[in-house]
């Protein structure tokens, strides 16, 4: 098995729960980084022990190794990998491991992580178990406010601190990933032209990828911006979602989405905090666009892995934040801020269900009100925002 997923996360901690009877590797300490590279079958071989490689993109010339060990030995559970980098997107990659190990994707904490909650509201949504009911409880003063949740994120360590020390943290967090572990997965002239794309895809997150517009932003070629694109994929950073499309094959040449994944990090790129919800609200508008569809990808982990992402924009401009599918089925989320919602607010969902006839399966518009409401279309609801985290 291999987890994957951005560095602090609990990839580690998680690895460390299944048993002292693993011998632990960590290739960030420099003499296992070494060794990987100069005799990596004397690094997996000198015990017998099950072992856990931790940061294994680090060394990514072993998993050539670790697939000669596995295949003399068909033995499930000989080697417990975690990366920080997306193995699968690095062109370095010695080996995929393809038929030989199972990739587990681990994500910021979710709200409903943080509350301790089930995790359930992907799964009453595609279920068709969402139904209209009485006003939830306002939110009691012990509970972060939306603008809270937004700017602190979902990485554990800073949900321990004062905001503004979360956000010291956010940066320092930057600061390691584009000067070091940049330079373990890519080979990058001046790293500072990364950190200013990350900044501007920040103040933009959840916009329409337009490569040539943040090619004369930084003063770069589109093909170095599309190639710190990839590098802040792999280091799970941002995310792109690409276009759905009713035909298949039109779907990977329309315009993606880009979403940074942490809406904490997001927030902390733009200067934003959560006092400033009120005066930049266009602005947490994106961000809060961002958290939803995090939220939602991270509860698919458990829910049905089989979901797919998207969004939706046809030729006038009428938009969906996120649409799901599964094979066919499809889904379709909308994202407010306001603390009222109307049926002119689900005119998105609505082009998106004629445009997928029967497949259409559902769809919700979530706003930061109380009380979960019909609209226009028997499949169609206001969906509160606190229902991500108390469901």
């Amino acid at each position: 098995m291999c987890l994957l997923g951005p560095r602090q996360c609990g990839k580690t901690t998680l690895a460390q729960t299944f048993g002292a009877h693993r011998e632990y590797i960590s290739l960030d300490e420099n003499v296992y980084a070494t060794n990987a590279a100069i005799d990596p079958v004397g690094l997996l071989t000198f015990t017998s022990q099950p072992k856990t490689i931790d940061e294994v993109q680090r060394a990514p010339g072993l998993l050539q190794t670790i697939k000669t060990l596995v295949d003399r030995h068909r033995q499930p559970g000989q080697f417990l990998l975690t990366g920080s980098a997306n193995l699968l997107l690095m062109p370095e990659l010695g080996d995929s491991l393809a038929g030989r190990v199972e990739y587990v994707y681990l994500h910021p904490l979710t709200d409903s992580e943080k509350e301790r909650g089930s995790g359930n509201f992907l799964r009453h949504f595609i279920d068709g178990s969402l139904v209209a009911e009485p006003p939830m409880r306002p939110l009691d003063g012990d509970t972060p406010t939306l603008p809270e949740r937004l700017t602190a994120g979902g990485f554990p360590e800073p949900l321990t601190r004062i905001p503004a020390r979360a956000r010291q943290w956010h940066r320092q967090y930057i600061n390691t990933l584009i000067e070091r572990d940049i330079r373990d997965i890519a080979k990058v002239r001046d790293v500072s032209q990364v950190r200013r794309l990350l900044e501007l895809i920040a103040l933009q997150t959840s916009e329409l990828l337009n490569v040539s517009t943040l090619s004369n932003a930084i003063d770069v070629r589109r093909e170095t911006v599309e190639h710190y694109l990839a590098i802040l994929e792999r280091l799970f950073l941002v995310r792109r979602l690409h276009a759905w499309h009713k035909n298949d094959a039109k779907r990977l040449v329309k315009a993606p989405k880009v979403d940074m994944v942490d809406s904490g990090l997001g927030s902390t790129l733009c200067g934003l905090t959560s006092a400033d919800w009120i005066q930049q609200r266009s602005r947490f508008g994106h961000i809060l666009e961002s958290y939803v569809a995090q939220q939602v990808i991270a509860q698919a982990g458990w829910t049905d892995p089989d979901l797919r992402f998207w969004h939706y924009r046809d030729k006038d401009q009428v938009e969906v934040d996120l649409v799901l599918t599964r094979g066919k089925e499809t889904w379709g989320i909308e994202v407010k801020a306001a603390a009222t919602v109307e049926p002119k607010d689900a005119t998105g969902l609505l082009r998106l269900a004629e445009q997928c006839g029967k497949d259409f399966r559902g769809g919700i518009v979530l706003y930061s009100g109380t009380t979960l409401v019909p609209l226009s279309n028997p499949k169609l609801l206001g969906v509160p925002l606190q229902m991500l985290w108390k469901m």
